[in-house]
């Protein structure tokens, strides 16, 4: 039951999206006066719909997108334009079909509310009002977990204490009979303990408890920690024990051979107990520039990750934990996360909210992308517009007028194929070989 919880809040929270990021396009089109005629979530067949004044507003059988149909988002053909044949090309037909559909939008005597005639600053604000309301939502939400719930850090807490201290290239993981009790344990620290000062340093964090360690092998160090409310002396000597090197990534460091490299540290095997600490506000734009950088990153590379997930899907390579996921991979995430028991609730919370906000990130992402029908394509479409004018005004030639994007419908459809086989190829990768926090 609570799997199927996770997964619907993140349906819940993708649905809301997706109508938020609609209305950042519907509520700036109506203010300039384009002509709204519908505003619907999802596609396919509709399920109901309701009218207020001119725009009909409702809801889809496939609740994967949503739009906003405005009238006139193509410009007619050039006024006085050379006349061509009739053509049975099927791109150049396709280009017909669409200018005969977007004219049929055009009510007799409202040409002027029309999108193509709008300013180009203005059309730029329409289209950008959808990906700004996800960013908005992404803030909010990163927000209330990085303020509200908090960062799970490590505290001054002991979280557990090791029997023993195993070598990095060791191959056991467990203590083995006979094995020397680890310093931690043997001195009587406990997990709960908290520690108040090191070697005569008072402790604030556990970092510099763990640097101070590393760097005092064979010598004794005296701790105080707090244990029921009272203060405990004790007494230890950090061992000398071999771990390995690690960059300033995270990764393990490899010397010319291709093997780990190993330092030798000082350690007593205890391990912080982890608290969620509330960040400043401050924290908030920082964690959504990166969590957009990520997004970005993943989007330039695309190809490759495509041929990644390809090759997981149909072959015997792991998946990329840090890969792309389809709406399946999301909802699989969240309904574990929602599952496991041994974490608090406020944590599972914290952490779908945080999901939802990371979808909204990667809404707000590859919707600028600047290619058709997306929201960045139509943006790139009236850039380009002003640039020809200004170019035109420039020089004293004439208006050269709005740019016809219908010629683009054949890339449109190239672009929405291509999108649709990501999707599959996403969706069948996380049913056969799912990515997994547990």
């Amino acid at each position: 039951m609570l799997y199927v919880v996770g997964i619907l809040v993140i349906a819940i929270g993708l649905i809301v999206s997706i109508a938020l990021h609609e209305v950042g396009h519907l509520v700036p089109a109506k203010l300039f006066g384009v002509r709204v005629s519908q505003y619907m979530i999802g596609f396919g067949p509709t399920l109901f719909s309701w009218h207020r004044g001119e725009t009909e507003y409702g809801f889809k059988a496939i609740p994967l997108g949503g739009y906003v149909a405005m009238s006139g988002m193509y410009p007619p053909a050039r006024v006085g334009g050379k006349p061509r044949e009739a053509s049975t090309g099927f791109f150049q037909s396709m280009i017909e079909d669409a200018r005969v559909s977007n004219a049929q939008t055009v009510v007799d005597g409202e040409e002027h509310r029309t999108f193509y005639n709008l300013p180009i600053v203005k059309r730029i604000i329409i289209m950008l009002g959808g990906p700004f309301m996800n960013l908005v939502i992404a803030i909010v939400l990163f927000a209330i977990v990085l303020c509200g719930f908090g960062v799970q850090q490590p505290s001054t807490t002991i979280g557990a204490v090791s029997e023993c201290l195993l070598p990095a290239t060791s191959e056991r993981t467990e203590c083995a009979p006979g094995d020397p009790a680890a310093p931690g344990a043997a001195a009587g620290v406990l997990p709960g303990d908290r520690l108040l000062s090191i070697d005569g340093q008072p402790v604030t964090e556990w970092m510099a408890s763990t640097r101070i360690i590393q760097q005092s092998a064979d010598r004794s160090l005296a701790i105080v920690v707090e244990r029921e409310g009272r203060q405990l002396p004790l007494t230890l000597v950090p061992a000398p024990t071999e771990r390995f090197v690690f960059d300033d990534a995270g990764r393990v460091v490899l010397d010319v051979a291709g093997e780990p490299l190993t330092h030798v540290v000082g350690m007593i095997g205890i391990t912080a107990a982890y608290e969620a600490v509330p960040q400043p506000l401050t924290a908030v734009l920082p964690a959504v520039g990166d969590n957009i950088v990520a997004v970005g990153n993943i989007i330039l590379n695309l190809p490759q990750r495509m041929i990644d997930i390809a090759n997981a899907a149909f072959g015997p390579e792991e998946r990329d934990p840090n890969g792309p996921l389809s709406v399946v991979g999301v909802g699989r995430i969240a309904g574990e996360i929602t599952s496991i028991n041994t974490i608090p609730i406020a944590d599972r919370v914290s952490y779908l909210l945080g999901l939802v906000g990371s979808v909204n990130i990667a809404l707000l992402v590859f919707n600028l992308i600047p290619l058709m029908p997306l929201d960045g394509g139509h943006v790139a479409g009236a850039l380009w517009e002003g640039i020809r004018r200004f170019f035109a005004k420039l020089f004293g030639r004439s208006d050269p007028g709005p740019v016809d994007t219908a010629k683009l419908i054949p890339l449109t459809l190239t672009v929405v194929v291509l999108l649709g086989a990501m999707s599959l190829l996403l969706i069948y990768a996380d049913i056969v070989k799912p990515i997994s926090i547990l």
